[in-house]
């Protein structure tokens, strides 16, 4: 099957992880991705540890098998040395705070002069418009701000940080994929771009969909832990066992928390986590601590009731599973070296063949292949 993208061009003035990200899963799916730096040192990510023969490993896995042309934005004639790329160029990914792109001469209104039917692409913390449009901010901040980060911080004198991005790549990533996709199908019928404002503050509050149907609508007060999916019931919980190894038990449907309790023997007088939840827990905890997580996995993975011992990362990436499925099996070059690559949520058929997906560019060079001098930073 043809690449779905692979006559779309798109212009990636993003940094770091939310639009190199989204310019990636585009790449993915066939898009042409010209990556733009600043002379002499590139983007930031490219300093970053850790590194393999003092390339950056997290800059190549977000940024591979993208062109990259190094330019000084800020430079006289900037512009006019883009105007050939604008011209054909179907996207625009930019992560800058509002009204930089603007300085810069590239805005959304000046460049869809010279292309109406660009699809112009910014990524923020707060968006575009409203009185913390132009506040700094990161991952953190915006969880924090959206309300979701309250659900579930660990205990008041050891606050828990967030596992994962959310903010970034679930409210700036996924968005910006999503909707620059709905906008290229917009743009079949009407033949004009537009203008998507991203805020990955935004974009979190839908990981906490059941705290926006119970805090927001319900007016409910909800405690950090206090939920039925943040540990509020003894049946949605992580548990310790005796060899330090934690257990996620996910057993919310009755018939799964059921066939749990049978597995550690929990005495039919405490299963009912709904009316006493604390002592309900603390027996579970006593009863998984009593015997090591390698007695405890076997037993839960022949009742297949929704609980299963928490991997590290080295160690999901050797799971069998995720093994027959080939989700580690394509490789990017780092330094020559073979790596495996980030999976990604693009379909296996919408991705190139062959199980390498290539190198980061070094910088700059692709400069000559566009047309674009190097000049000077003034």
């Amino acid at each position: 099957m043809a690449q779905p993208l692979k006559d779309i061009l798109v212009l990636d003035f993003s940094t770091l992880l939310p639009g190199p990200m989204a310019t990636l899963m585009l790449s993915e799916a066939g898009a042409e991705v010209i990556k733009f730096e600043r002379p002499g040192v590139g983007e930031d990510a490219r300093q970053t540890e850790p590194k393999i023969d003092g390339e950056s490993i997290g800059f190549a896995v977000l940024n591979h098998s993208k062109r990259s042309v190094a330019i000084d934005l800020k430079s006289r004639g900037a512009v006019e040395r883009l105007r050939p790329l604008i011209e054909r160029a179907d996207v625009l990914v930019e992560q800058f705070r509002p009204g930089v792109m603007d300085r810069l001469g590239l805005g959304y209104e000046a460049v869809r002069k010279i292309n109406p039917g660009l699809i112009y692409c910014s990524i923020t913390g707060y968006g575009q418009t409203g009185p913390k449009a132009s506040a700094a901010g990161h991952d953190l901040n915006y969880v924090g701000d959206a309300g979701i980060l309250s659900l579930s911080r660990g205990p008041d004198d050891q606050p828990t940080a967030p596992f994962g991005l959310v903010a970034d790549i679930g409210g700036g990533t996924y968005p910006a994929v999503m909707n620059i996709l709905l906008a290229l199908i917009a743009r079949q019928a009407s033949g004009q771009g537009t203008h998507l404002d991203i805020a990955m503050a935004e974009g979190a509050f839908a990981f906490a969909y059941w705290a926006h149907a119970e805090g927001v609508i319900a007016g409910q007060k909800i405690e950090s832990g206090g939920s039925r999916l943040t540990g509020g019931l003894a049946r949605y919980r992580l548990y310790t066992a005796a060899d330090g190894r934690q257990i996620a038990v996910g057993a919310l449907e009755e018939k799964f928390w059921q066939s749990f309790c049978d597995v550690i023997g929990l005495p039919v007088a405490l299963r009912d986590d709904w009316s006493d939840p604390n002592a309900c827990a603390a027996e579970v905890a006593r009863l998984l601590r009593e015997q090591p997580s390698t007695h405890w996995e076997p037993l839960l993975a022949a009742a297949d009731c929704c609980c299963s011992v928490v991997k590290t990362p080295a160690e999901a990436a050797r799971d069998p599973h995720f093994k027959a499925r080939d989700v580690f099996g394509r490789t990017v070059k780092i330094s020559g070296r073979d790596a495996p690559a980030l999976p990604l949520p693009i379909a296996p058929e919408f991705r190139s063949s062959g199980s390498s997906v290539g190198v980061a560019a070094t910088l700059g060079e692709d400069n000559a292949r566009y047309g674009v001098d190097v000049p000077k930073t003034e």
